[in-house]
């Protein structure tokens, strides 16, 4: 029989506390509080990083390749992709598609306003998919006939607010370009990303446009954008595909292409660290304080354990045991609070941020199994292991001045 856990349970469970009672509770309350607010701060960072890397991915892709030269600007220079890297783009098991694409500055001309845009040239091999899932109004291209598809266009919602456009309508667009070039286009569809970088910087339209425009071959494109299975393997894709392209080419990350959004979120994971340490510090502090109070209350019990011959060690076990209890119900209580706003802010999205803002409209949840597990075993170890200390006092105890003290 474990006599120091059966003493721990007695004066844990059935035990009638007095002024250590209010403390106890505060103690637990904390542990709860800190656990829940812990898991929510893992959860919320990473589901904003993986909303918005995946708004951004889903418009410009994970890689994209164009040729090398001096240009800076956002109109790229044409090329026409060689067997061989069209072959290892295809060959390649980490990638998931890839796509022709260009660019070429625009002015947007609509209800006597005007707007400076970049037109995105793309073709019938495009995958609509995540566009599809942010059209906010009508559709996307139809290039079942070419020439009726070079006259259609998608616009995103802020530039359709900005110019009172909808879908339907008509309007003119100049051609940065020497002399400078108007096309008309009809707006098929409208999108909403939701980061500003992307929705007020760029409309989709045909790539034909670009290649008539610029005296293009039929077969010339700008770019390619590549999108990868595994975006945890970015840099190690993006450079194999360097490392392969003809010498002609070079190709560029996601992150190196929206530095400034990428460079955003790495900060929100030390935000994350620091209110990890302060809410573990917290938590410890609680439990620290409760378990003082504990040992001063049962002065009188660890005087005649002693006197009977119990060593410190066992003694301190008791107090461990006790504490370990009261982490418990805290971490049990702290896995209810957190999984159950989580979980609640997952499915119903109670929670509404400014989107101008965050990108989003509502707080992102991303919830895992082995974040929780870890959050309760590092705060359980953590809990435990700062106890010692404080327990440590138990030894300091005389059993004669124990036994006499009220």
């Amino acid at each position: 029989m474990n006599i120091e856990y059966f003493i721990a349970k007695k004066i844990s469970v059935k035990a009638e506390r007095t002024f250590s009672k209010l403390i106890v509770r505060i103690a637990i309350a904390g542990v709860m509080l800190s656990l829940a607010v812990m898991m929510l701060s893992i959860a919320i960072i990473k589901g904003f990083k993986t909303e918005i890397q995946d708004k951004v991915r889903g418009f410009v892709g994970d890689v994209r390749v164009f040729k090398m030269d001096l240009n800076n600007s956002f109109e790229l220079a044409p090329f026409v992709p060689t067997d061989s890297t069209l072959k290892m783009l295809k060959e390649n098991p980490q990638i998931a598609y890839f796509q022709p694409y260009s660019t070429k500055p625009a002015i947007i001309s609509a209800n006597e306003e005007v707007e400076g845009i970049n037109f995105k040239g793309i073709d019938e091999t495009y995958n609509w998919t995540y566009i599809n899932k942010h059209l906010t109004s009508g559709r996307v291209i139809d290039f079942s006939d070419s020439t009726k598809a070079s006259q259609q266009i998608l616009v995103s919602q802020l530039t359709a607010d900005r110019l009172k456009l909808k879908v339907g309508d008509d309007f003119i667009m100049h051609f940065v370009q020497d002399p400078p070039r108007r096309r008309k286009f009809k707006i098929v569809g409208i999108y909403d990303i939701g980061v500003e970088e992307i929705d007020k910087s760029f409309v989709i339209g045909h790539i034909n446009i670009i290649r008539r425009l610029n005296n293009w071959k039929p077969n010339e494109i700008g770019g390619i954008e590549i999108g990868i299975k595994d975006f945890t393997k970015l840099n190690e894709v993006s450079n194999g595909i360097y490392e392969n392209l003809d010498i002609t080419l070079k190709s560029e990350s996601v992150r190196a292409y929206f530095p400034n959004i990428f460079t955003w979120l790495s900060l929100l994971d030390v935000n994350t660290k620091v209110l990890l340490i302060l809410m573990m510090i917290v938590g410890v502090i609680n439990m620290i304080t409760a378990l003082l109070i504990m040992i001063l209350e049962r002065t009188n019990m660890i005087g005649m354990l002693k006197a009977f011959g119990m060593s410190d060690s066992s003694i301190i076990k008791i107090f461990l045991y006790n504490a370990a209890y009261l982490v418990g119900i805290g971490l049990f209580l702290g896995n209810v609070l957190g999984l159950g706003l989580g979980l609640l802010q997952k499915y119903t999205h109670v929670f509404h941020l400014d989107k101008s803002s965050y990108y989003l409209n509502y707080v992102p949840i991303e919830l895992h199994f082995m974040d929780v597990f870890l959050l309760n075993i590092v705060t359980l170890v953590i809990c435990l292991t700062v106890l010692i200390l404080p327990s440590l006092l138990v030894s300091k105890i005389s059993p004669l001045k124990a036994i006499r003290f009220k």
